[in-house]
């Protein structure tokens, strides 16, 4: 069956009416058991899956909403769900909250359960890694599907994309880094075969394509940890680097480590350094951290919003759409 099965589909595989599927599905006590076991064997036969929080949602009640979040270790990501459901909740909803902890085989098993609970939608943050990752699973339960920040699933007409344009921010902290001077700059972190990576390092190749100058990619996992280790062996290994574009924050505060264990200085009489995503620790470190921002908090509500607007809707407004991003200056890039 290629569309979504619907209890008219249960009743006429079962033998009974509409209604005695409504009242199996309602838990009512007036079904006999022996019809209450017929009904729920046609559900599984023919793959029917009952969406209850679709059903209270057109019904003006509350819901639920499932959240897939590849880490939440990460305040990026953190302060995206937080506001995605902070927003769901002024809509009277409730947010499913999964953390994934960047395992592909975990994301597969809480949309799962998600599905089994009966979420009236799903936002995904994909973990990377081999297999479906459970969007095979929503697709056949037609649960509407939205993946944020990460494109797991290249069926964006079923699974629509969203981001902020980490490209434009990636030629932003790049087109900064030049017009303050700085003429070797190495982009930093992020694993070289992920989208996310290549979206913000190609901003970064544009810029230095335009200019004439040279590209040096140290790509590595996006961790602190890994940021103070380049950043402190940085000055030996490429002494002639004056201007730093990381994957991430995280990255990038880790560099300032780094730099601070070898003595190497940061900002206009050292290496600039900008970071991306702007989490909130950029402004409370020494020194301060400019950073590509996201405005990641505007990011989840509108998010939310798009997501209820479909399930009352049926129709999503786009299959991809990236927000705007702007860069923060701070001491680490400029004197200003």
């Amino acid at each position: 069956m290629e569309r979504r099965p619907t209890i008219i589909d249960v009743a006429r595989h079962s033998g009974v009416s509409k209604s005695t599927v409504s009242l199996v599905l309602q838990n009512s006590p007036a079904v006999k058991a022996e019809t209450r076991a017929q009904v729920c064997r046609s559900m599984e036969e023919i793959g029917y899956v009952y969406n209850r929080a679709a059903a209270t949602l057109r019904s003006s009640t509350t819901g639920l909403v499932g959240l897939v979040i590849n880490d939440l270790r990460n305040p990026f990501f953190a302060e995206f769900a937080t506001s995605l459901q902070m927003a769901l909740s002024e809509r009277g909803l409730a947010a499913v909250v999964a953390n994934t902890d960047e395992n592909i085989g975990t994301q597969e098993q809480m949309i799962g359960a998600m599905i089994e609970h009966g979420v009236a939608a799903v936002i995904v943050s994909p973990a990377y890694g081999e297999g479906h990752g459970g969007f095979d699973a929503l697709e056949r339960a037609g649960i509407p599907t939205m993946q944020v920040l990460r494109r797991g699933d290249a069926r964006t007409d079923l699974f629509p994309f969203a981001s902020p344009d980490y490209q434009e921010g990636g030629r932003r902290a790049t087109e900064h880094l030049i017009e303050m001077g700085a003429r070797r700059i190495a982009f930093a972190g992020g694993l070289p075969e992920r989208a996310v990576t290549l979206r913000r390092m190609q901003g970064y190749r544009e810029v230095l394509a335009d200019a004439g100058l040279p590209e040096l990619i140290l790509t590595g996992r996006s961790t602190r940890a890994f940021g103070r280790e380049l950043g402190a062996r940085l000055p030996q290994d490429h002494p002639e680097v004056d201007g730093v574009v990381c994957f991430n924050d995280l990255v990038a505060l880790g560099m300032l480590s780094g730099c601070h264990e070898v003595g190497r200085r940061i900002g206009p009489e050292g290496l600039r350094v900008v970071g991306f995503d702007d989490i909130e620790e950029c402004a409370q470190v020494w020194p301060p951290l400019s950073s590509v921002r996201c405005d990641i908090a505007q990011f989840g509500e509108k998010i939310a919003h798009v997501v209820l607007d479909r399930i009352g809707a049926g129709v999503w407004p786009y299959s991809e759409w990236f927000s705007p991003v702007s860069l923060r200056l701070r001491a680490s890039s400029t004197s200003s």
